[in-house]
């Protein structure tokens, strides 16, 4: 099969950690080259954000990467993409003039998906357009609901979003939690397929090898540094261990931008720093910056627990990882995280934005090493049994094959959804 994927501001070349640079790159990158090893052929189109890229990169074997000029040749933050989506269509398009129209596009978050139906209208016959299939990632109206006035989205996502979410072929969800959430706005659950993010097995695994940590136990965060992923949460969950006696513990910090000064530039670092500060903790909360991935396995395998306390979170990579390494973790009970960690089996949930049920189940695992090692045997378990990126590959194939299917029934009488989104330079809603 012949597969394009649109990631437009979500490189799998790019490094991990930065503001715009997380989950999904990981997820396009790993998903990309687990089709490639299914013997699919994959080019994963994406913006051009530096001009010394070049056109087309190898990436693994039957996966290329190509970057398409669309907009100024620097980073832009993703909400300010919106204008250069058109542009972005019309490039992928003229690429596959060149070298052809894929059997699928495949559209990674909402600009993307408009990108990938811009793209798949020019080509001509309609019958050879190829099925368009999109993964939101993050779905604004959630993002609205957690944020309010502080969701940076362009206006424009408000009526776009179900646009696409409605004129798709089939769409590609990471967990039950957005089914849901994707039937609120138009989608039809007959043209909805559940992929799980995955997770790298053969790098995250449950060996022996970790970072010493002498004198001290340690928790450990992993991700953007953004308000909504609740840091802070945990160094006030932290606090109050300290409080109640238990004051072996600190908290690394994994994530933000690169650079060996980076960090002091970064807002919300010198944010949190600053709440580490007033509570009288700065000498247990570290800073890690960004780890190479391969540095990651043994970084958390040294820590007691891992938490992830978003306000929201479509899916969330990083408790997955830590379960691959057999470390238990405490989630906030949110998203897709209520279905990748199992409650009181691999890893405890927590109610989102309360930092005493954090520091409560910190206790409750500090105290139990037996628990601890129990939980972080489930989940290895757990993320072997159905969290494998080749799983997912499958899984994601097999909506692209329906996705062709239902393409064929059209073919045969069926009417075509209505052609795609006007061009974004005149949106109405």
């Amino acid at each position: 099969m012949r597969i394009a994927m649109v990631s437009e501001h979500a490189s799998p070349l790019a490094a991990i950690g930065g503001v715009d640079a997380g989950g999904q790159n990981v997820h396009v990158a790993a998903l990309a080259a687990a089709l490639g090893r299914r013997g699919h052929e994959v080019v994963v189109y994406t913006r051009r954000d530096d001009p010394a890229l070049a056109p087309r990169v190898p990436f693994a074997p039957g996966v290329e990467v190509v970057h398409v000029t669309a907009g100024p040749e620097r980073g832009v933050p993703k909400d300010d993409l919106l204008p250069w989506i058109p542009a972005l269509g019309a490039g992928i398009a003229e690429d596959w003039a060149t070298h052809g129209v894929p059997d699928v596009v495949h559209g990674h978050f909402w600009m993307s998906g408009l990108a990938c139906l811009e793209a798949a209208k020019t080509v001509r016959p309609r019958l050879l357009r190829p099925a368009v299939l999109q993964t939101f990632h993050a779905l604004g109206s959630v993002k609205r609901r957690h944020l309010g006035t502080e969701d940076t989205s362009p206006p424009e996502r408000v009526w776009l979003e179900p646009a696409v979410v409605r004129r798709v072929d089939r769409i590609v969800a990471t967990c039950p939690d957005e089914v849901t959430e994707l039937a609120a706005l138009g989608a039809d659950p007959a043209r909805v397929s559940v992929a799980p993010c995955g997770v790298d097995l053969d790098l995250f695994d449950d060996g022996t090898a970790s970072e010493r940590t002498p004198g001290r136990r340690r928790i450990g965060v992993v991700g953007r540094l953004v308000r909504r992923k609740g840091v802070d949460l945990v160094i006030a969950a932290l606090a109050k261990l300290r409080d109640e006696g238990i004051d072996d513990v600190e908290l690394h910090i994994v994530g933000g931008p690169s650079g060996s000064n980076a960090l002091a530039d970064d807002p919300e670092a010198r944010r949190l720093e600053d709440v580490a500060r007033e509570l009288g903790l700065l000498d247990r909360v570290v800073f890690r910056g960004q780890i190479p991935q391969a540095q990651m396995p043994a970084m958390l395998r040294s820590c007691t627990a891992v938490v992830c306390a978003p306000w929201y979170e479509p899916f969330g990579i990083v408790p997955l990882e830590a379960m691959a390494c057999a470390v238990p973790v405490i989630v906030a009970a949110v998203g897709g995280l209520q279905d990748s960690v199992r409650d009181s089996v691999t890893g405890i949930h927590v109610p989102p934005q309360d930092p005493d049920a954090i520091a409560s189940a910190l206790r409750r695992l500090l105290e139990d090493p037996a628990e601890c090692a129990r939980m972080g045997a489930a989940g290895r378990r757990r993320v072997e049994a159905g969290y494998s990126w080749d799983h997912v590959a499958e899984l994601t194939e097999d909506a692209y094959l329906l996705a062709l299917t239902e393409r064929k029934g059209m073919r045969k009488g069926i009417s075509y959804p209505s052609d795609v989104l006007p061009a974004v330079g005149g949106m109405t809603p």
